[in-house]
């Protein structure tokens, strides 16, 4: 059974950085990612990397967040920089895409962090 443990989370002011991490009970060599949901939206992708180490980003973090992964120790990481107050949200790791539960009959979330970004 898949696991995913997001730390790393906190206040923050605008322009500063945090660095998240995911401890996953396994990775695999598969493409994993780190989602977000704020308030009233909709959870979306935010990063993902393939078992290559090829990086996606969502426009609207592009060249503020670095997505990164260390498979011997089962975990990825997200680097974000000039956080802006639209970056508030809950933000998850999970794989790309998410891993269905078979027990739940639906896809699995961890507990994930908060990221907010107030002065």
């Amino acid at each position: 059974q898949v696991e995913f443990v997001e730390s790393g989370g906190g206040l923050v002011q605008p322009g500063g950085s945090l660095i998240l991490s995911c401890a996953a009970s396994t990775m695999f060599s598969i493409s994993m990612a780190w989602y977000r949901q704020a308030p009233g939206k909709q959870r979306e992708l935010v990063a993902s990397i393939n078992g290559g180490g090829i990086t996606k980003y969502a426009d609207s973090v592009k060249g503020r967040f670095t997505i990164s992964r260390d498979n011997a120790k089962n975990t990825l990481y997200l680097q974000m920089n000039s956080l802006k107050p639209d970056d508030t949200a809950a933000y998850y790791c999970n794989t790309d895409p998410p891993w269905y539960s078979d027990y739940l009959r639906r896809p699995y979330w961890g507990q994930g962090t908060q990221v907010t970004v107030s002065s």
